[in-house]
């Protein structure tokens, strides 16, 4: 059984239900029944809290990955810092003028590689394993070597 109701809707909605109903080709009342039906649904709070939970676990995941990244590049730095301060000798005075130059050209071939591989879409994160401990689980098969070049 049905029974009839009059509503007093904003003209623009009434528009927007009427571009819906057409679009998928039923009236405009069981446009507004079913949003009325949604609206009154008690498995209405359930739907938007899934939702909303997808979505903090899709954050989560995208903070983990950019923790991840973070972890990576402040390593990475680390050990070049490292590696560089354990190897380079002090330079007597006279040697750091040509120094000085052979560092600036060095750094320029640096700026022009690092613009090449970000204009290409490539980065140093995309050479690492998602899930490094996996491979060290894994011991390499004789022969074979692992190699990220």
């Amino acid at each position: 059984m049905r029974d009839r109701l009059n509503v007093s809707l904003p003209v623009a909605m009434i528009s927007q239900i009427g571009d819906l109903a057409a679009r998928r080709k039923v009236t405009r009342s069981a446009v507004v029944e079913a949003a009325v039906a949604s609206l009154l649904s008690p498995d209405s709070a359930a739907k938007s809290e899934a939702a909303l939970t997808r979505r903090l676990d899709r954050l989560t995941r995208q903070m983990q990955r950019q923790e991840r990244d973070l972890m990576i590049a402040l390593e990475t730095h680390a050990l070049f810092i490292r590696f560089w301060l354990g190897q380079m000798p002090p330079l007597p005075a006279e040697a750091q003028a040509a120094a000085n130059a052979l560092g600036q050209e060095r750094f320029a071939r640096f700026l022009d590689t690092l613009g090449r591989r970000l204009s290409q879409g490539r980065s140093f994160r995309d050479d690492i394993p998602l899930d490094i401990p996996a491979m060290r689980q894994t011991p390499p098969t004789p022969g074979t070597e692992t190699s990220s070049s």
